[in-house]
């Protein structure tokens, strides 16, 4: 302790509440409440045995908080919401912090749309839901866009109006009446987003018998495709009501939850039941170590909930959570109807809270094995290329060089990078052949080997950092190749090998014998995933070089037209088609174009058409 927790600790009340453990840097590293405040902070700081997770943590404060309240049960409820803000380290997280779905509507402003939200804010939007299955609420949205034109698009209404914007295609399709357009007042389209509200919490006749009079009095005018257009609507208004009461009704409704851990991971595993259905399973993985089970669905319950519109009268656990009374008086409150949490010992829902227990069990093992992929995809594979290669330690930074040309001409060369065994794109680079290679495969790579070494050599910081591990995309030439370069530099140090487009082996530079992979390994999936993006990278770059080549070629011939009008009419059309398709005010967007130039371009592209040669 240093002197200003002895302090503190002095002062501490006998009243409930809620303390914050800090750090030295100020952050919050852990929340708790208290019905004794002074009984409980205290206790952190005495010299008997402590869990390693506690004496972790209260290793590593420097200094607490605390805030006085009423009941228990506030305390409870501002514990929960500051372990939701400030997510403290050693405190029981929720990882995915998964929520169910809302639809949320901003009346407060002029034109909003409907949107998809996890959180109910106190924001003055009207939310709607839950909906328990992302599949049925994406079914929902559509209906809702099919029946009402309110719009999907997230722009600026406002500014499209004063710029004059033309609706978009949405308009034309009857599925937006175009607020953008200003031909909208804010009580024509809040007229329908009223109907949306009445369809979204599950009142569905009025509107569907206002659409079967419109659909009926289509028909009567022969109007067949606007009949079936209501007809359809009407189905879907149907549907969204059936869902929607569903979702949130609370007959014979109730949720179940339990607790599975191994070595390496917790899990609460939940099942939703509806009207005696079970609508929704998923798996909760939180952060904690040696707390109870009973700790563990306390600070899950509370985060689970909290935000939750939606929580039905009777909460299954499979063992009792910690504190369950005031957790149970905390959702009363939040949900204003009775809650009651139970841990049953025979029965239906006996099996249930094991069922749910022995799928938790299962998430887990999924999980480890999932972990196990992706370590032998990543790290896994790398040490077994370590091995092979004959490194210390696992390469950090593999460079992959590659060529690629179109008979010997517009050749061009890519370096790809990854980063412990996953690409870095913003490490890539690529270099145009300045040197005449005609076909030279060996020859492109020496000149690009050897720029990318001297621009590290010269100080660029692009090329700064180098290599761990350098693979030639092909075979014992290329690696010679490359270890003549490294030689020239100094790096001889830096391993390298070569990947036999063929068959695939590794060509080491000591052994004459390639080595020989399975096919199922790991290591090869991850030299053939950096190869392919190597070539990749390479031919597209050459693409665009044989565009513009061509492009080029074009607009020599034409007079008046310097190398810089080239360049920005390439960067302008990318294509010859595209510039031959263009008037002379559409080439003069093109950067450094005059009109006389722009005449040329044009007159030159349609020599054939004026009667020309």
């Amino acid at each position: 302790m240093n002197d200003t927790i002895k302090d503190k600790l002095k002062l501490l009340p006998d009243s409930p509440g809620v303390y914050r453990m800090y750090n030295s840097r100020g952050e919050i590293i852990y929340v708790g409440k208290a019905v004794n405040l002074k009984n409980r902070v205290r206790q952190y700081f005495r010299n008997d045995v402590k869990a390693p997770k506690v004496a972790a943590m209260v290793s590593n404060v420097a200094d607490f908080e605390f805030t006085i309240t009423q009941t228990e049960a506030e305390a409870l409820t501002l514990e929960c919401n500051m372990i939701k803000q400030f997510r403290p380290r050693y405190n029981i997280l929720l990882k995915d912090d998964k929520h169910f779905p809302y639809v949320r509507i901003d009346y407060s402003k002029d034109f909003p749309r409907p949107e998809i939200v996890r959180r109910i804010k106190k924001d003055g939007a009207k939310y709607f839901g839950p909906f328990l299955s992302t599949v049925t609420l994406r079914e929902v949205m559509t209906a809702v866009r099919e029946i009402f034109p309110v719009r999907h698009c997230t722009k600026d209404i406002q500014r499209a109006i004063a710029r004059r914007e033309r609706p978009c295609l949405m308009y034309h399709l009857g599925r937006c009446c175009a607020p953008c357009s200003g031909n909208v007042t804010r009580e024509e389209y809040h007229a329908y987003l009223d109907e949306i509200a009445q369809l979204l919490s599950g009142h569905s006749k009025a509107i569907t018998e206002k659409m079967t009079e419109k659909m009926l009095e289509a028909s009567g005018k022969m109007e067949f495709e606007r009949a079936a257009m209501y007809r359809d609507r009407i189905r879907a208004a149907e549907s969204i009501a059936l869902k929607q009461r569903t979702a949130t009704t609370v007959i014979n409704s109730f949720d179940v939850f339990a607790v599975a851990r191994d070595e390496m991971n917790t899990v609460v595993y939940a099942t939703m039941m509806r009207d005696g259905n079970v609508v929704m399973t998923d798996s909760y993985f939180l952060s904690a170590a040696d707390e109870t089970d009973g700790e563990i669905l306390a600070s899950f319950l509370m985060q689970f909930y909290l935000d939750e519109a939606f929580i039905p009268n009777e909460i299954i656990c499979r063992t009792a959570p910690d504190d369950a009374e005031n957790i149970a008086s905390c959702l009363r409150e939040s949900c204003s109807h009775a809650v009651r949490i139970a841990v049953p010992q025979r029965g239906e829902k006996k099996q249930l809270a094991e069922l749910a227990y022995t799928n938790g069990v299962e998430s887990l093992k999924r999980k480890r094995e999932l972990i196990f992929k992706e370590w032998e995809r990543g790290e896994g594979a790398l040490s077994e290329l370590s091995a092979i290669v004959g490194m210390d330690e696992l390469p950090h930074r593999m460079e992959c060089f590659d060529n690629s040309h179109f008979m010997g001409r517009d050749t061009v060369g890519s370096m790809v990078v990854f980063i412990d065994g996953k690409p870095d794109k913003t490490l890539y680079r690529r270099f145009r052949t300045k040197t005449a290679a005609d076909g030279d495969d060996y020859a492109a790579m020496r000149e690009h080997l050897t720029r990318r070494f001297q621009r590290a050599k010269e100080g660029d910081e692009k090329f700064s950092e180098l290599p761990d591990l350098l693979i030639l995309d092909g075979g014992r030439g290329q690696l010679n190749v490359a270890l003549e370069v490294l030689d020239e530099f100094g790096l001889s140090y830096i391993p390298a090998i070569g990947l036999a487009e063929k068959n695939e082996d590794i060509i080491l530079p000591d052994k004459s014998d390639p080595v020989e992979l399975p096919k199922s390994s790991s290591t090869l999936h991850l030299l053939q995933r950096i190869r392919d993006e190597a070539h990749r990278f390479a031919i597209t770059y050459h693409r665009s070089m044989r565009s513009k080549t061509a492009l080029y070629s074009v607009l020599n011939e034409i007079e008046g037209v310097g190398e810089k009008r080239r360049r920005a009419l390439f960067d302008r059309f990318i294509t010859v088609d595209a510039i031959r398709n263009a008037g002379v005010e559409e080439l003069l967007e093109a950067k450094g174009m005059n009109r006389p130039a722009a005449e040329k371009v044009y007159e030159y592209f349609h020599r054939e058409e004026q009667g020309g040669s």
